[in-house]
């Protein structure tokens, strides 16, 4: 359950439509927002957060502002902690230099060491548009349950009715080389048990959740992890991509990349990242 949504606030051109895009989530959560602005409190800065907040979406719970001087993903990080957020919402660059790349822009670096969820957006709007379809990675791991109920209640808080739960499988567990019609048609075979041993996996975990009112599909696909999956969200232009957080997102991790660090350095659309 969301009961604290925390939003950075930065003055930049960006601001209107993340705070806008954001005031919308956190009354479909009915949960209470909090911003942070990193830098010097001003009497100019409160005056155009006043103005931009009387054009917005009316909030069902006043703004709690908070004014910090610092570097921003210590205080950020920090406030999330003392405000027990459950939901840190960042605006992001859609691809990043290679340089950036590797030593990590703010969003990107708050998104490895934030301790709650974090929601990435790179295509805020000052008006709402609605979210048709979610894709949700449902990849064997400890944490994929809840990462699919965290798409869920996302989609039924949106309105979205389309879900697609996506299986990605390695390449290398097919481990056939095909030369002729009869190692192909073992590789065919192959594939076709792995999806049917996926699917039930998934939808052992899907009884467990309130599907009611979405329509929800499976999809396996073989290749590389978190490469595949952010391109299957932006051919299938996916409003949002929900994936689990890693383990361990150390620099190695970032040299050798695991599946988000390729999500992160391209984001295929706006993308939630469940902790």
């Amino acid at each position: 359950m969301i009961k604290n949504i925390l939003i950075g606030i930065a003055f930049s051109p960006n601001l209107k439509a993340n705070l806008f895009e954001t005031i919308r989530l956190s009354n479909m959560f009915n949960a209470q927002l909090i911003g942070v602005h990193v830098g010097q409190k001003t009497n100019e800065k409160e005056k155009q957060l006043h103005e931009l907040l009387k054009d917005a979406p009316e909030l069902k719970y006043p703004l709690k502002v908070i004014w910090q001087e610092g570097k921003p993903v210590d205080v950020i990080l920090k406030t999330t902690k003392q405000e027990s957020v459950d939901l840190l919402i960042l605006g992001a660059l859609q691809k990043e230099k290679l340089y950036k790349y590797y030593v990590g822009s703010i969003a990107r670096e708050l998104t490895r060491k934030a301790p709650c969820s974090v929601f990435l957006l790179i295509k805020p709007s000052t008006i709402r548009i609605p979210c048709k379809h979610i894709v949700v990675s449902g990849l064997q791991d400890d944490k994929t349950e809840e990462t699919i109920k965290a798409a869920f209640n996302l989609s039924k808080n949106l309105g979205c009715k389309r879900v697609t739960i996506v299986e990605e499988i390695s390449q290398a567990e097919l481990n056939v080389k095909v030369s002729d019609d009869i190692s192909l048609r073992k590789a065919t075979d192959l594939k076709e048990q792995m999806q049917k041993r996926e699917d039930e996996r998934v939808n052992k975990m899907l009884k467990c959740i309130d599907t009611s009112d979405i329509s929800v599909k499976t999809q396996s696909i073989f290749g590389r992890r978190g490469y595949s999956i952010g391109h299957y969200a932006k051919v299938k232009r996916a409003d949002i991509l929900v994936m689990s957080a890693p383990k361990k997102t150390g620099i190695l991790d970032r040299i050798f990349p695991h599946d988000l660090e390729y999500i992160l350095s391209e984001l295929p659309t706006d993308v939630l990242i469940v902790k």
